[in-house]
């Protein structure tokens, strides 16, 4: 049992995979092109079965006609056999009466097999006839199945390029949907977007420089001076303007202020 189920198992996965395969292989278009030729097809075939059929149910009713005709011929030439006979009977000739009256005997006796032929064949006529009448009215109703199937073909492969187009708008609308971050454009503005920064980067680095420059500048400008005074002190020369200048310009005015400030000896006196 268990084996049996495996098999079975196996064998449903296999037509499963085979039959998700068609029907990824499936056009729609060749599909329904495919399915109106095998209609058509069938239709070439029945309107040669009931052509067939046609025939035949034809020449048996040419054979009854014939049957018919020769009844009607056989009963004339019986009939003036028998007139025939009747005249020589008539006349005294009994051998020749006899001869005709045999002769119509036999040109009954065909007109009989002519005519039970005919009969025989007269519900075979009638019944064929029948099946020809519904032969044609299904193969009328065929041509118009297949009339409604290309009008149906027509109509699904207009709705199928229909959906194409509309898909492939849908796509290529899509790929170029600014808000999109996973479309073409997203991607390059992100790409841009990385540029600017870092250009901006650049920018900023060498703003940085560029005052650590003028710093060391300012930095070497006061080391030069130092050195200048230091220069100076050594010499003693220009000390009291280079070193305490502003401290000995101070005391200078504080001097002058006392002095102006002061009463003289002889104002003391007084």
């Amino acid at each position: 049992m268990v084996k049996q189920s495996i098999f079975g198992r196996m064998a449903q996965l296999t037509r499963a995979n085979i039959n998700a395969l068609l029907d990824q292989a499936e056009d729609p278009q060749k599909m329904l092109d495919q399915m109106v030729r095998d209609f058509t097809n069938s239709i070439a075939e029945a309107e040669s079965a009931v052509a067939q059929t046609i025939g035949n149910l034809r020449m048996m009713q040419d054979d009854y006609n014939e049957d018919i005709e020769s009844a009607r011929s056989w009963g004339n030439k019986a009939l003036a056999a028998s007139r025939k006979a009747d005249e020589y009977r008539a006349s005294g000739d009994a051998a020749d009466a006899q001869k005709f009256d045999n002769l119509a005997k036999v040109a009954i006796q065909r007109q009989m097999s002519s005519e039970n032929e005919a009969k025989g064949a007269e519900p075979t006529i009638a019944s064929q006839t029948e099946i020809v009448e519904k032969l044609k009215d299904g193969l009328n109703q065929m041509r118009g199945k297949l009339n409604e199937l290309t009008v149906k073909r027509d109509q699904l492969i207009a709705r199928s390029r229909t959906a194409q187009a509309q898909q492939q708008v849908h796509d290529a609308v899509k790929s170029i949907d600014f808000m999109d971050p996973t479309s073409e454009v997203g991607r390059f503005e992100e790409k841009i977007r990385r540029e600017e920064a870092r250009v901006r980067g650049q920018q900023e680095l060498a703003s940085s420089s560029l005052d650590a420059q003028f710093e060391s500048l300012e930095d070497l400008g006061e080391q030069t001076e130092i050195e200048a005074r230091l220069a100076a002190l050594k010499s003693g020369s220009g000390s009291r303007s280079a070193i305490g200048q502003g401290a000995d310009s101070d005391a200078d005015t504080a001097t002058d202020t006392a002095a102006a400030g002061a009463p003289s000896k002889s104002e003391t006196t007084y």
